[in-house]
């Protein structure tokens, strides 16, 4: 390397970073050297500055260099610059709070696509944008940009973006608890994904989504198959997501009211490699389950809140599961009763007794049990279930088919009548 200082400089800009080394790398990449050795290295310190950057937080710096580098993306092929691009914006997606600059750089970008007439890259930082939109709960101006972004994909037939769009719009949608066009959306994203090869990681994003609108539906069996195959996509690429939709293969578990099978899955294979608090806390939930304890499992969402609160698929399915268990107690409570007082319900469960009062209504309103709530005693009343009357409904059968007969008698004689004239 010695012998050759062209090398020796480009071998310098492909190494790991120091602060020393940031101008000259810099420089070596705003060179005019322009041959294929020359423009893999500068790809290689472009990665190594980014992530030097990223790993000390300093975003605007990143966003300068992207700009500064655009005088180079005119000299390389546009794929590798688009690449580039997308690298160097995940590589600002490192950085902690950093959501507004990821915006305000995919934006800069687009207008700067546009100007050179890079539809390839735009629509690919579009997507991305929409999807940030998505993050930031700007759910109507992600829904307009992917209407637009998707007719003109359509027109390119760009199957593989034409997957990723469906896919952001399926989440957007879902995040706006719009079933049916979550649906939709999923199954276009599907069909386009059918007819390529689906890298698994967005094979993956694409079954979770599945998994999560048919967890809604109570279909949690479906359900659990579509998180497996979204575990075992993530797993094969090392993804940190692979825990998350484990936690999602154990609620489903519990929420099919087959809680003995947690312990085997985390106990298994998959969970030995994804051990933490997070198994451990939905370990501690199917404990709770199983021995039908709402305490303990209150106990439980206390102690891991941080981990239930962040993921909405799993708080939503929580407190579910906890108005499951409020109703087995309740009624496993009333059952020996034809009247309780309110209060002694709310002594055995440690709860206010207004929640209490609440619930039973409902509960009645639900037709869960028969009763009333007495609030002047301050009691619940509980009927015993009666068989319904049949008497009414076989006198009105009866009723109806001698109608019929007479009926039937009146066109008889109508026809004879006619035949003897």
């Amino acid at each position: 390397l010695s012998r050759n200082p062209r090398r020796a400089r480009m071998a310098a800009a492909a190494t790991p970073v120091t602060a020393e080394e940031i101008s000259a790398k810099e420089a070596f990449i705003l060179s005019s050297d322009n041959s294929e050795e020359a423009v893999k290295a500068k790809e290689q310190a472009i990665y190594a500055i980014g992530e030097w950057y990223a790993l000390r937080g300093e975003g605007g710096k990143l966003g300068q260099l992207l700009t500064a580098l655009r005088p180079f993306f005119a000299t390389i092929p546009k794929a590798r610059t688009a690449k580039v691009v997308r690298v160097l914006i995940d590589q600002v997606a490192k950085i902690p709070d950093s959501m507004p600059l990821q915006m305000s750089l995919c934006r800069e970008s687009i207008e700067w696509c546009k100007a050179e007439k890079r539809s390839f890259l735009r629509q690919r930082i579009q997507t991305r944008l929409a999807a940030l939109l998505l993050e930031s709960k700007q759910y109507t101006e992600a829904l307009s940009m992917l209407a637009s972004l998707q007719r003109e994909v359509k027109r390119l037939d760009d199957k593989p973006q034409l997957v990723e769009i469906n896919l952001v719009e399926c989440q957007t949608h879902y995040a706006l608890r719009n079933g049916p066009r979550a649906k939709a959306a999923l199954t276009a994203a599907r069909t386009a994904a059918n007819a390529i090869y689906c890298p698994p990681l967005l094979q993956a994003q694409i079954d979770v989504m599945a998994g999560t609108l048919h967890a809604d539906e109570k279909d949690f069996k479906t359900a659990f198959s579509y998180f497996y195959e979204s575990f075992e996509n993530f797993d094969s690429v090392s993804s940190p997501r692979a825990v998350d939709t484990l936690k999602y293969m154990l609620l489903c578990k519990i929420m099919m009211n087959a809680p003995e099978e947690v312990k085997a899955i985390i106990d298994g294979k998959a969970g030995q490699r994804h051990t933490g608090p997070a198994l451990e806390a939905m370990r501690e939930v199917a404990s709770a389950h199983q021995q039908r304890s709402l305490h303990d499992f209150n106990a439980a969402v206390l102690t891991h809140a941080s981990h239930f609160s962040s993921d909405p698929i799993i708080s939503r399915h929580l407190e579910t599961l906890y108005d499951m268990l409020l109703q087995e107690n309740i009624c496993r409570i009333i059952e020996p009763y034809s009247v309780v007082e309110t209060s002694h319900i709310a002594t055995l469960m440690s709860l206010p007794v207004a929640t209490i009062e609440g619930k039973l209504s409902h509960m009645i309103l639900d037709k869960k049990f028969s009763g009333i709530l007495d609030a002047g005693a301050g009691c619940l009343i509980v009927y015993n279930d009666q068989e319904a009357e049949k008497t009414y409904d076989q006198a009105l059968d009866t009723l109806g088919n001698m109608g019929r007969v007479v009926d039937a008698l009146y066109e008889k004689a109508q026809q004879l009548a006619l035949t003897k004239a």
